[in-house]
């Protein structure tokens, strides 16, 4: 099979792909009816935002609003609306430290990377933790125990989990579905008249795959308020053509670049197709991936936004117009008028306009017999060191797949492909090692691509050891008899503790992997926290009184490698 048979295949997969799962509507964007004013800002400071809802962030879009908070932490947060708080999330990154509130009108507000709750919710959650004897907990809370009114103190605002600088994530969701909604459409204090910026158009062959080619970037100009490339217009020398864009958007008063809200893309001025950044699932958001060109992103170049379904794309901000996908049919000689309209939420528009003539008909290269991996359909690979296979719903686009071993300081290097090339589902992988059966409990799988490296624990099966992954790489396996390393912070055998605020200590390991860290203070569990990763730390509060005490500090690794470690201090 050549490759144009193997593209057309691929391309007649996508059409009923995507007629199954993407809605055709008679307009793209869609009115919505949340209701207006209803949440308050939570946070009593000038009103200002960091991120929005839908930005493109690595591998997600960003999913709420990122507060300012004056770059400042303690800032006190207030309750956006009546209702009670139903869940509390405590995590080493992600939201950190978090507080879901039910209200009464079907929604959920979320407030992220919190420092502490207020008094009587702290205590409820410490009492929780020791019972749990667990820091990290993600909780659900009676509806009775913590009900609160519009504009309560409800925690201080933090730094926590995965936030890089002080501020306030915030988030509305549908409660009984989980879907996270855009806060803008509902009435936010936000003010916005300015309209999007548009930086670049890039331009597909769409007779090849997106991971197969590198796009045609037209940088833009703006002529009597409307985007154009030089000249005007864009010639192309194929019978399908696609389009993405780099834009960005601003509010008053700011120039914090954003994330846009929608685009749509018209020819001859019928629209086609486009994308809206309405609501999003946390099940949806790793889709990001075939909503960019993510083969240029990870090249180090700019974020594009494809105004096309790729094939694999079957779920998500996309809506179509009678079927069609974004991809422009060139079959005849002509000259196509195209139109692009860029929206924020507050609906200032920006648009690009140019000529688009097709000048001819690019060979398409054979692919000599190489495998091909197809979107919408199992792929697989195998031979006697490694095989695994991909669900269907795996891949998002046609690309060959590249295989090559090599020898690493002694280790052999299985490299799947590469990072060019995203992945939306977990597979598994199954690499053949002969490492002594005794050891069989001490392999580590680990996957490499530049500077990251993930670790995961493999398992035994008849010669073969198996772990699952989402990304491509180079994979070998490790034999990992490397205990974690306990370094204690300020802190020593015999220390004389009393003018000491906390107890900290940082736990490295050859795989950067803690599977399991337990502080046990005289015999009983004791509460450290993680926040990021990093260092594990306990603040001196009733569990630790004045006296003699034995601190004992175990570290697990994900082989299964422990260390113990006992302090004795006097508080």
């Amino acid at each position: 099979m050549n490759s144009i048979q193997i593209f057309s295949r691929f391309l007649l997969i996508a059409i009923f792909t995507c007629t199954g799962f993407v809605k055709s509507v008679g307009q793209i964007t869609e009115p919505v009816n949340y209701p207006q004013q209803y949440f308050a800002w939570p946070l009593k400071i000038k009103v200002g935002l960091v991120a929005n809802f839908g930005e493109l962030r690595p591998n997600h879009y960003h999913m709420g609003l990122d507060m300012r908070t004056d770059q400042k932490v303690n800032v006190p947060v207030y309750a956006s609306a009546d209702g009670y708080i139903a869940k509390v999330k405590i995590e080493p990154f992600g939201f950190g430290r978090c507080i879901y509130i039910n209200h009464p009108n079907g929604y959920t507000t979320l407030y992220a990377h919190l420092n502490d709750f207020y008094p009587a919710l702290e205590k409820y959650i410490t009492e929780q933790q020791y019972n749990l004897q667990q820091w990290k907990v993600f909780l659900d809370i009676p509806p009775s125990l913590f009900p609160v009114k519009k504009g309560d103190f409800i925690a201080y605002s933090g730094n926590t989990g995965g936030s890089q600088g002080p501020h306030v994530h915030f988030e509305i969701r549908d409660t009984k579905t989980d879907k996270v909604l855009n806060p803008l459409l509902f009435g936010m204090p936000v003010p916005d008249n300015v309209p999007p910026g548009i930086v670049r158009l890039a331009v597909y062959d769409r007779t090849k795959s997106t991971y197969e080619q590198t796009p045609k970037i037209y940088p833009l100009k703006k002529v009597n308020g409307v985007y154009m490339p030089v000249g005007g217009v864009i010639k192309v020398n194929t019978s399908k053509v696609s389009f993405a864009i780099g834009a960005y958007d601003c509010f008053s008063g700011s120039s914090n670049q954003n994330g846009i809200y929608s685009a749509v893309i018209y020819d001859n001025n019928q629209a086609l197709c486009g994308f809206e950044m309405n609501n999003i699932s946390y099940d949806e958001t790793r889709y990001l991936n075939a909503h960019i060109d993510y083969k240029t992103r990870s090249s180090g170049g700019p974020f594009l936004q494809h105004l096309s379904i790729l094939p694999g794309y079957n779920n998500g901000i996309y809506k179509m117009v009678n079927g069609n996908d974004g991809i422009l049919s060139l079959w005849g000689a002509g000259e196509h008028s195209v139109k692009i309209v860029v929206k924020d939420a507050n609906q200032n528009a920006s648009t690009i306009n140019f000529s688009l003539v097709k000048t001819g008909e690019a060979s398409i290269a054979d692919t000599n017999g190489e495998q091909i991996f197809l979107p919408n359909a199992v792929n697989i690979f195998e031979n006697n060191n490694v095989r695994f296979y991909m669900p269907e719903t795996a891949v998002y686009d046609a690309f060959t797949f590249m295989y090559k071993e090599s020898n690493v300081a002694g280790t052999t290097v299985y490299q799947l492909h590469n990072n060019t090339v995203p992945v939306q589902n977990y597979f598994p992988i199954s690499i053949r090692g002969s490492f002594p059966l005794e050891d069989t409990g001490h392999i580590v799988m680990e996957r490499f691509y530049g500077t990251k490296n993930d670790f995961k624990k493999a398992v035994y099966e008849n010669g073969w050891y198996k772990a699952s992954f989402r990304e491509f790489g180079n994979y070998r396996l490790i034999n990992d008899k490397t205990a974690p390393v306990i370094t204690p912070i300020g802190f020593y055998n015999g220390i004389k503790a009393h003018k000491l605020s906390r107890i900290a200590f940082m736990v490295t390991d050859n795989t950067e992997e803690i599977l399991r860290f337990t502080a046990l203070l005289d015999g009983k569990w004791l509460r450290f926290s993680n926040d990021k990763g990093k260092v594990f730390q306990y603040v001196f509060d009733e569990h630790c009184p004045p006296g003699e005490h034995e601190l004992k500090i175990i570290a697990e690794d994900l082989a299964g490698n422990k260390t113990e470690r006992v302090y004795r201090f006097v508080r």
